[in-house]
């Protein structure tokens, strides 16, 4: 029944550095006299990774930088059941505060005074893991966007087929989604349906698209290995960084970088998160830290694809 559809929400927990430590945004919302975290509905046909964007913006005046996600709080509204995905996240830009109907005062607090201010036990919760994670750099894995079906391109070169025209909607979908987590370095598969997925994000950075010659469908087949060995390398480069390739290469290339930032595949927690079958313009998000023996290791993988969430 409508009545009983479920509502999808998103949000973050926004930290910065205070004098005396880290402090948390709170906002005041009036028309329900509690204080909460920054978070709000996804909007029809929205990626739910920009919708905790906007309603950050909206609600604090700050636009953040998306780190690892936090637990997701689930919970009912009347008979409907109601989910909000949260991110942690760091101030990246100030826009100004504007107070209003939904939000009229916006506080930063150390993590024990915005746990005693929150309304909801839960919301203050998210506060104490927030806390207790380290900043991370994102390795993003990027299958390219819906290229035109082989049926349909009439050249003699399959690396040189194209994106539809759904498949360059889904590419300037990407550029928000790429910039929440504040990439800044953008490799492919240099076939032309891989660079044309990240060639306008790549454009929005001032940046030119690396291309990786082992990625292509055509390298991997008669070299798997040096596809891994590769992934094995730029999982270890301490830069925010998307790499776009294809979809039967990442069969090899999810496990590589898997076993490269310690990402056990075997784990019941992984097996859905790592399947290598991604649709188009689906990616996979390992948020990173610099460990004692100075590598790089996962803390989290998350997992989106474009059309729906």
């Amino acid at each position: 029944m409508a009545g009983d559809s479920l509502i999808l929400a998103a949000g973050v927990v926004l930290m910065r550095d205070g004098e005396d430590g880290p402090e948390f945004a709170v906002v005041h919302r009036p028309g329900r006299q509690d204080w909460s975290l920054p978070k709000g509905k996804v909007e029809t046909g929205e990626h739910v990774l920009t919708a905790a964007l906007r309603e950050c913006d909206e609600e604090t005046g700050y636009w953040p930088l998306l780190q690892s996600p936090l637990p997701a709080q689930t919970y009912s509204v009347g008979s409907r059941p109601k989910i909000v995905h949260y991110w942690r996240a760091r101030v990246r830009e100030e826009n100004g505060f504007a107070p209003d109907d939904e939000v009229d005062e916006v506080l930063w607090l150390p993590v024990s005074e915005a746990a005693e201010r929150l309304t909801y036990p839960s919301e203050a919760s998210l506060v104490a893991d927030a806390a207790a994670l380290p900043d991370t750099s994102p390795f993003i894995l990027l299958r390219h966007t819906q290229a035109l079906k082989r049926s349909q391109f009439d050249g003699k070169v399959d690396a040189e087929r194209p994106l539809s025209g759904k498949g360059r909607s889904q590419a300037k979908a990407l550029l928000p989604i790429l910039d929440a987590f504040g990439v800044s370095e953008v490799r492919s598969s240099p076939s032309t349906r891989c660079h044309q997925s990240v060639s306008k994000f790549a454009k929005s950075l001032s940046v030119g698209v690396i291309h990786e010659d082992t990625l292509t469908e055509e390298a991997h087949r008669a070299d798997p290995d040096a596809a891994d060995a590769r992934i094995t390398e730029l999982a270890q480069v301490d830069v925010p960084m998307v790499v776009c390739s294809h979809r039967p290469v990442f069969g090899t290339i999810i496990p590589a970088a898997a076993r490269a930032l310690g990402v056990d595949p075997t784990m019941e927690r992984w097996h859905s998160v790592l399947d290598p079958r991604l649709p188009p313009g689906g990616f996979l998000v390992f948020h990173r830290v610099l460990g004692a023996d100075g590598r790089l290791h996962a803390i989290d993988v998350e997992r989106h694809q474009i059309d729906k969430d």
